[in-house]
């Protein structure tokens, strides 16, 4: 059985009809000097409950904010090239990124040292266009935002 994640996709229209979505750098070493393919969806595993309930906890574990939105669009799953099945949903809303404040972390740094330290899962957040997002996010994630798109252009909340 692959591992699974629940993400939740925010997103916002700025005043000219622009869509931006909030995305987060991954927090800890490896990371740290890494920009292009270093950014997440908020997102994290989990095993016996629904996806909808784990992507909110896992959003407001990341962010730091629950998601306080309206209506919930379900953008469906996509398999990374590890395996992983990850469940997105999206909703329309704003978030000050200069108000989060992630959950943290532990591992041996650096390794094999016996120095165990801590590390934020995020270390920041971004509102940016679904083109720069593509350059950022993990590979496995960009067909999320795409998604996103196409989910709103059909729904014509956006237009092309």
């Amino acid at each position: 059985m692959p591992r699974k994640s629940a993400a939740f996709l925010l997103y916002r229209l700025t005043g000219d009809g622009r869509l931006e979505v909030l995305i987060a750098h991954m927090g800890g070493p490896f990371w740290a000097r890494k920009n292009e393919r270093a950014w997440s969806i908020p997102k994290g595993e989990y095993t016996d409950e629904d996806p909808l309930p784990a992507a909110r906890r896992e959003f407001a574990e990341e962010v730091g904010e629950p998601v306080l939105t309206g209506e919930i669009l379900d953008l469906g799953e996509v398999r990374q090239s590890s395996g992983k099945v990850i469940t997105t949903f999206a909703a329309e809303g704003d978030f000050d990124p200069a108000g989060f404040a992630s959950n943290t972390f532990e591992m041996e740094w650096p390794k094999g040292s016996g120095r165990v330290q801590e590390f934020p899962e995020v270390d920041r957040i971004a509102w940016t266009g679904p083109d720069r997002a593509a350059e950022l996010l993990v590979k496995g994630q960009v067909p999320i935002v795409d998604r996103l798109r196409e989910t709103l252009v059909a729904q014509e909340i956006l237009t092309t």
